[in-house]
C-alpha cells in the first residue's frame, strides 16, 4: 500500500476538527486526490486503515507551507533530499492542487495565478495533438509525461538527478509515472541521453527545463540541433521560457528563437498562456 501523504492544508482540517470537537473528519490522505473519513481522537487522528499521528506532529505538519510529509510507523517525515550527484536540495511542497518540487527552493512549476496540474496542461494544450511517440527531457514529478501518455503511443522520460525519482515516487500524483507501461523513465543528462536515440525517432517533444542557471546547455544551440535530429519531419517541440511578460523571460525567449532558428527550426509560434514557444521541423 502506498504511505498516506499529508500536507499542512489536511493537518489544519484536522485541528479545526479537534477544536469543534467533531468525532471525525473528511480529508484526504493522497493530498487531495481522493477524500476519506478519518478519527479525531483525545490523543490524534487515526485513519481508515488503522496508522496513526499525534496532534503534535499534525501540528508540526500544519506549521509547514513548504513541505509535504509521509507516515511511516505512525511518524511523520518530510518529503524532502540532498543530491549528492548535483549539490542541489528537493522536497515536495503543497498547493491547493498537485504539489511542486523544489529544486535549492525554486519550485519547478508556475504556482502564482495557477497550479502545477493546469500548468501541465496549458504546455500540453499547446503542442497538441499529442500522437506517436513522444520525449520529455525532464521528467520531474512527471507530470508531463503522465498526461502526454493519455494520447501518445509512448513516452520516453529523461531524468537527471536520482533524488527527483525518489522525491516523485512518494508523491500521489505522480503514481501513473511508475505504472503506466507506456512511460519509459531514463536517468541521465538529456544533452547526452538525446544522442542516444535515432533520427527522425520522435513525434513531439516536451522540453520544460529547470532556469537557465541551473541547466544552461539544455538552452544551448548544440542541444537544439540535437533535438532537431531525433524529431520527424513535420515534428513540434514545446520549449518552456518562462512568462514572457517578464524582463527575463522576455530575453531568454529571444535568445531561444534565435538559437532555434540556427538548429533548423523554421516556425516558431509564442505559446504565452504556457510561458513557451512550439518550434516546428
Amino acid at each position: 500500500m502506498p504511505p498516506i501523504v499529508l500536507s499542512h492544508i489536511q493537518s489544519a482540517e484536522m485541528l479545526k476538527a479537534r477544536r469543534d470537537q467533531k468525532p471525525s473528519v473528511v480529508t484526504s490522505s493522497d493530498l487531495g486526490m481522493t477524500l476519506m473519513e478519518v478519527r479525531v481522537l483525545k490523543d490524534g487522528i487515526q485513519f481508515a486503515g488503522g496508522e496513526s499521528l499525534d496532534w503534535d506532529q499534525v501540528a508540526e505538519i500544519a506549521s509547514n507551507k513548504t513541505t509535504c510529509f509521509y507516515l511511516e510507523n505512525n511518524v511523520a517525515k518530510p518529503i524532502k533530499g540532498f543530491s549528492e550527484a548535483t549539490g542541489r536540495y528537493y522536497s515536495l511542497m503543497p498547493t491547493e492542487s498537485a504539489p511542486t518540487m523544489l529544486i535549492s527552493g525554486i519550485p519547478m512549476h508556475r504556482v502564482k495565478g495557477t497550479n502545477p496540474y493546469r500548468d501541465t496542461l496549458y504546455k500540453i494544450k499547446a503542442i497538441a495533438p499529442i500522437t506517436g511517440h513522444v520525449l520529455d527531457t525532464a521528467t520531474g514529478l512527471g507530470y508531463t509525461a503522465i498526461e502526454a501518455a493519455k494520447t501518445a503511443l509512448g513516452v520516453i522520460t529523461i531524468e537527471l538527478d536520482p533524488q527527483a525519482q525518489e522525491i516523485a515516487r512518494f508523491n500521489p500524483w505522480s503514481r501513473s509515472l511508475f505504472s503506466n507501461p507506456k512511460i519509459g523513465q531514463t536517468i541521465g543528462d538529456s544533452f547526452e541521453e538525446i544522442e542516444h536515440f535515432q533520427a527522425e525517432s520522435f513525434s513531439c517533444i516536451i522540453h520544460d527545463p529547470p532556469t537557465f542557471k541551473l541547466a544552461g546547455e539544455l538552452y544551448s544551440q548544440e542541444f537544439y540541433t540535437r533535438a532537431f535530429r531525433v524529431l520527424k519531419h513535420n515534428g513540434r517541440m514545446f520549449h518552456y521560457v518562462g512568462d514572457p511578460e517578464s524582463e527575463t523571460g522576455a530575453r531568454t525567449t529571444k535568445g531561444v528563437v534565435n538559437r532555434l532558428r540556427a538548429a533548423g527550426f523554421e516556425r516558431i509560434l509564442s505559446k504565452p498562456q504556457a510561458f513557451g514557444v512550439v518550434a516546428y521541423k
